[in-house]
């Protein structure tokens, strides 16, 4: 394990102590996922559910999969609801890349199931892109060379399965270079926006979000 951790360098190293230092909501659960071996020669991925506000936390749904599920939670027993999903995943090839513009890369993946209204809407791709945009200068994570691509996903069920309902899901793959290896921010960013397509509201001024990892 030491001579393994002695060929780990020490910006990678200290950027996953900053991942370590992020402070999530209590709606997201977090943890450590197999990393892509093939994206760079160091990586750690972290992936990401937000369930469902329990009974007596006052939080109001603002749209999408946290209203529909507390519609559907109307009159029955409380269960634990999935509302959305993330990957992060953190680059790092310490001879830099040209298309990075850096030694760090950040990748991401989020997913969530919206009202047909909203799904349907054709200025949701730039609604999500700008959601993470806001989300990174809201907690005031340098970036660099963003880009990205949000897609409507439209699922319907046939023979056996036709009495499924259509759904439409987003979905929102982005990637950015931080400004150094000090990623906290980021993923405290990327957190509060997988709880927004989560139809989540944000915390109010003043609240502090806490960490709630889960253990395998």
């Amino acid at each position: 394990m030491v001579n393994a951790l002695a060929q780990v360098p020490p910006e990678f190293l200290h950027a996953l102590g900053t991942l370590r230092k992020a402070r999530c909501r209590s709606e997201l659960r977090l943890a450590e996922i197999p990393a892509p071996a093939r994206l760079a020669p160091f990586a750690v991925a972290l992936g990401a559910e937000v369930m469902a506000p329990g009974p007596g936390s006052g939080t109001t749904p603002l749209h999408g999969p946290a209203a529909m599920a507390l519609a559907a939670a109307s009159g029955t027993e409380d269960e634990d609801t999935e509302l959305a999903t993330g990957r992060f995943i953190l680059l790092h090839d310490p001879e830099g890349s040209a298309v990075w513009d850096g030694e760090f890369r950040i990748v991401t993946y989020i997913r969530a199931q919206l009202e047909p209204e909203m799904g349907n809407d054709e200025m949701l791709g730039t609604v999500a892109w700008t959601w993470l945009v806001e989300a990174l200068e809201n907690h005031k994570a340098p970036y660099r060379a963003a880009g990205g691509t949000a897609t409507r996903v439209l699922s319907e069920s046939f023979g056996t399965l036709s009495d499924r309902p259509g759904s439409i899901d987003i979905e929102l793959r982005a990637s950015w270079t931080p400004a150094s290896s000090d990623v906290t921010a980021h993923l405290e960013a990327w957190s509060d926006m997988v709880c927004t397509f989560a139809g989540l509201p944000p915390l109010p001024d003043g609240v502090s979000a806490l960490p709630n990892r889960r253990r395998n």
